[in-house]
């Protein structure tokens, strides 16, 4: 009989192991999360009789609030996808710019090729005199001056293509600065009472939306994109 009773008072593993884990939780401290209070009826007094509407009213001042908020996070990825966008758009409009220089001197004759050549058949001529051949023997000029010039596809094409280019990363890089300018007036509301500034905050937003920016500011990378392929292009070309 002692040694049941001795048997049985001890507890087993699995009580033993949930006894500790729960003294453990007992011994943690509780940590205490700050709790954001977005009750507008607590942050606000409420309106007197009949004033519900007022320009000064609790809805307009919890609508200005919430569209400082809301507004705060889409403008903010907004300018700062721009202004990546901006400063690649540049310093790639440089860089195609100065390839462009290059090639489309191509385009028109190389006058002073031509007359390295044309020397080249003067000093033939004089060489063959003091020689002593007769006139009969001397070749014709490498080139004709009088000839219209045509530069090869080849280079038409690549001509073509960088200029595409230069001008896709131009547009990019002013369309940027212009979707800039109109976030710039649109986070700008006028002083005023809450009525005031949610009603043109409301217009702005009606306008926006109109005027398709958020769709202006993702078609701006597709074309960043399409100006680099043309480039790559002729330079393949090249």
């Amino acid at each position: 009989m002692p040694r049941q009773q001795a048997t049985t008072s001890a507890p087993t593993a699995p009580h033993a192991e949930k006894a500790f884990v729960g003294a453990l939780k007992q011994d943690a401290p509780r940590q205490q999360h700050p709790v954001f209070n977005d009750d507008y009826e607590e942050r606000f007094p409420e309106d007197p009789y009949c004033e519900e509407i007022a320009p000064n009213a609790r809805v307009w001042r919890t609508y200005v609030e919430e569209a400082a908020a809301f507004d705060a996070v889409m403008v903010g990825q907004s300018r700062d996808g721009l202004d990546v966008m901006l400063v690649f758009a540049g310093l790639f409009s440089a860089v195609v710019t100065s390839f462009l220089v290059q090639i489309s001197q191509k385009l028109e004759a190389d006058f002073s090729e031509m007359s390295a050549l044309l020397m080249h058949d003067l000093v033939l001529v004089q060489l063959s005199m003091v020689a002593g051949s007769s006139g009969s023997n001397l070749t014709a000029p490498s080139v004709d001056p009088t000839m219209a010039f045509s530069p090869d596809t080849i280079t038409v094409w690549i001509n073509g293509l960088w200029a595409v280019s230069l001008a896709a990363s131009l547009v990019v890089a002013l369309a940027a600065v212009l979707v800039k300018q109109w976030l710039h007036h649109y986070t700008s509301l006028p002083s005023g009472t809450p009525g005031t500034r949610s009603h043109v905050r409301q217009y702005r937003f009606m306008g926006l939306q109109k005027w398709r920016v958020s769709v202006i500011i993702g078609l701006l990378p597709i074309i960043m994109h399409a100006s680099l392929a043309l480039f790559l292009a002729g330079l393949i070309l090249f």
